[in-house]
């Protein structure tokens, strides 16, 4: 079982600057490590997503990425790539149809191979959907990039059905300390311990907009859905962490209680209710008692970490996604788990990842596995085999290497890595 603490880790430090009577934020964000390394990447890269050039559109084991500078922490969104180096600075490859990219994509510099954001300050944090991008400043500012999309297609990202092709700022009041970013939506974790969201509210993603405005945003319209606002809980909380999956949201307070909002169809959210959408924030009593240190989540599935390096998964349970095994999801007695149930087969880990039906684990001696639907080479196993139980990716490219973070996007993952030591 996890571990029974009530603290949950925070998730950035913040520094505080006196300048002429003004406390400035600095931010020094921890959701990744200060270990730089390189990029790996494998699964389906047809619009570029894996940065291997206009020529390959696949690669069933993981490949290295060719960039300029080591990097801190990667990303995959739906289908293009974001990599963090550590100096701050951002670079992209993939779909860049909709903006998602933040740059220009010309003959000189293509989608298909990385390219840098210009963005003027460093960066501390990035996170990526389907179709947009967004970047954290170290003074606390968000930046963001490209469109959010609900089931009709572009809503805009700050102005109403319009992409945004370069990287805008948010007009958020207070300083950020750390952004996530569901399929269609990016939620803001501020200095003072609340939380802010914007794009896409079909499924309740938002946990602020009621679902008869869900789409249109009512009478305020569309703006209403895309500018940060506040989400407001029936109890006063101070949270310090947060987290989305492709259509929900997770948010850990100080005293290490979980709320959530979002989508719940195949009880992905932990909710006891029947309800399928949770508009607003509801407390997750199957997470209470328990130190969690991450959650992530798929389109129909969650995995979490606890402060113990124990991996947990719940919701749908075909193709694997949950790695609970192949006789959990034949016997057919529900569809899915309800309740956070022990992923076993993986060493105590570091961090865990989802794509919209796959899930990945690293470990903290830097090795990695992955289980769930094996249709677009996704897993890195070098087979279109679903895994129903944990896997450990293996290839000559993580020879006298450790892997340091996993994420994965619609058809593809990228893996940040560093060199052994030789001895």
């Amino acid at each position: 079982m996890p571990s029974r603490r009530s603290a949950a880790k925070r998730t950035s430090e913040v520094v505080l600057d006196e300048e002429s009577d003004l406390k400035k934020a600095k931010i020094s964000h921890r959701s990744h490590g200060k270990e730089a390394g390189h990029v790996l990447v494998f699964g389906m890269g047809d619009v570029g997503q894996l940065g291997l050039g206009e020529d390959i559109f696949e690669r069933k084991k993981p490949a290295l990425v060719s960039l300029p500078e080591k990097l801190v922490q990667v990303v995959a969104g739906g289908m293009h790539t974001v990599c963090l180096s550590d100096t701050g600075n951002v670079y992209t490859f993939g779909c860049n149809d909709e903006g998602a990219l933040g740059r220009t994509t010309t003959g000189e510099s293509p989608e298909s191979v990385p390219g840098k954001v210009a963005l003027d300050q460093r960066v501390v944090q990035v996170s990526a959907g389907d179709s947009h991008t967004a970047a954290l400043k170290e003074d606390g500012s968000v930046y963001a990039w490209g469109t959010y999309r609900d089931s009709n297609g572009v809503i805009g990202l700050v102005e109403p059905q319009k992409p945004s092709f370069l990287p805008v700022k948010l007009e958020v009041p207070e300083p950020v300390v750390k952004i996530a970013s569901g399929n269609g939506h990016l939620v803001l974790l501020t200095l003072d311990g609340n939380l802010y969201s914007a794009g896409t509210g079909e499924q309740g993603q938002l946990g602020r907009v009621p679902q008869m405005f869900s789409a249109s945003g009512g009478r305020p319209g569309l703006r209403r859905l895309l500018e940060p606002h506040l989400v407001v809980f029936k109890r006063r909380a101070h949270f310090i962490d947060v987290f989305c999956g492709s259509y929900d949201t997770f948010a850990v307070t100080r005293d290490g209680l979980v709320y959530g909002f979002g989508l719940s169809n195949y009880f992905q959210l932990g909710a006891k209710g029947k309800e399928t959408c949770y508009y607003f924030p509801v407390a997750l009593s199957c997470f209470t008692g328990f130190s969690w240190v991450q959650f992530s989540g798929g389109e129909h599935h969650t995995v979490c970490l606890d402060s113990e390096g124990n991996v947990y998964s719940l919701g749908r349970l075909d193709y694997g996604r949950l790695g609970l095994g192949r006789e959990a999801a034949e016997k057919r007695e529900a569809a899915a788990k309800r309740e956070p149930t022990l992923v076993s087969g993986i060493e105590t880990t570091s961090n865990v990842a989802c794509g919209a039906s796959v899930s990945f684990a690293v470990t903290r001696e830097g090795s990695v596995y992955s289980w769930g639907m094996g249709t677009n080479m996704q897993l890195g196993t070098g087979l279109e085999d679903d895994e129903w139980t944990p896997v450990k990716i293996t290839g000559k490219q993580l020879e006298n290497r450790s892997v340091l973070m996993a994420s994965s996007g619609g058809q593809h993952t990228v893996l940040l890595v560093k060199d052994n030591q030789e001895s």
